[in-house]
């Protein structure tokens, strides 16, 4: 348990260092007053938490405030602590029904979307089950060569297309050899694209409806990869590909790299959809089961 919490901490210790945990500075032993309240919001705003949410959060604790009584600032850290919580749901956890079962991980150009599709491989490898990869990022010449290193070094085969193929055709063929190898899961690196684009979002849909044709009920999940260093701008990458696609939870990546780890509960706020998975540093096993008490935890560590 302390190396779990450990791997949080350091993940999360630039959230923590530049925003959530300077909140200890001015919670100190003097009365709670307007300037508590107001230095509280101006840091979760500065969190990346969002207007609405950090209004949010104040609102709530100042009903706390009144219905236990407290006075001094020191004693809003745990009633803090308790609202983040509460704030973050548990994952539902990963049950496949279907062999295969597949899915599809989308995101926005340089969201570590690839490298994210890597680790999920290797930690679906590790539980036991046989994984096929769909290259459908058929425009990038280099995220098809890099899915196909990171199948070599797994051990997992890559179905892949021409250059500048139908992204929905290798989608196609990628469920068809799954099917036909009797593979656990088929993962579809699909390609990477701005979700303000109108064109590019139709393409995208076009995957996911040519899925469900090579297998009814497919994709049986829809990932978002979402980089943790755009901070507020990814609430609207989210919403995009949420209408789009109809994503089924979010993977944030490169949260080790990010002072915004307070977009987390701005994403359960306005999104509802589930944190599955956070990435926290580069190596494979830095993917985790997105763990909320560890990650409120690691974000309000050092007080």
């Amino acid at each position: 348990m302390a190396d779990f919490l450990a791997r949080w901490r350091a993940g999360l210790s630039k959230t923590s260092k530049t925003t959530f945990g300077r909140i200890a500075g001015f919670l100190g032993a003097t009365e709670i007053d307007q300037d508590t309240w107001e230095n509280l919001e101006a840091l979760l705003v500065q969190a990346d938490m969002g207007l609405e949410t950090a209004g949010s959060v104040v609102d709530s604790l100042r009903s706390v405030v009144r219905a236990r009584g407290l006075t001094r600032s020191g004693e809003l850290m745990e009633a803090l602590r308790e609202e983040l919580r509460a704030r973050l749901d548990t994952p539902p956890a990963l049950r496949w029904a279907q062999a295969p079962s597949v899915i599809l991980v989308v995101g926005v150009n340089g969201s570590g979307k690839t490298t994210t599709l890597a680790k999920l491989t290797q930690r679906f490898r590790a539980e036991g089950k046989s994984v096929l990869l769909g290259a459908a990022d058929t425009f990038r010449a280099a995220a098809v060569d890099q899915l196909q290193v990171w199948g070599d070094r797994l051990g997992v085969d890559v179905i892949t297309g021409a250059p500048e193929s139908d992204p929905g055709a290798v989608a196609f063929n990628a469920v068809q050899a799954g099917t036909a190898r009797k593979v656990d899961l088929v993962l579809v690196d699909t390609a990477g694209r701005l979700h303000t684009r109108f064109n590019l979002m139709e393409e995208l849909k076009k995957v996911e409806r040519v899925v469900g044709r090579a297998l009814p009920g497919a994709p049986h999940a829809v990932w978002l990869v979402l980089d943790a260093t755009t901070g507020q701008n990814a609430l609207g990458q989210a919403r995009a590909f949420r209408d789009a696609v109809g994503v089924t939870g979010i993977i944030l990546a490169k949260l080790d790299t990010s002072a915004r780890g307070g977009m987390a509960f701005a994403i359960q706020r306005e999104l509802g959809l589930p944190i599955l998975f956070a990435g926290l540093g580069e190596k494979p096993e830095d993917l985790q089961v997105f763990d909320p008490d560890a990650f409120v935890e690691g974000i309000l560590s050092s007080n």
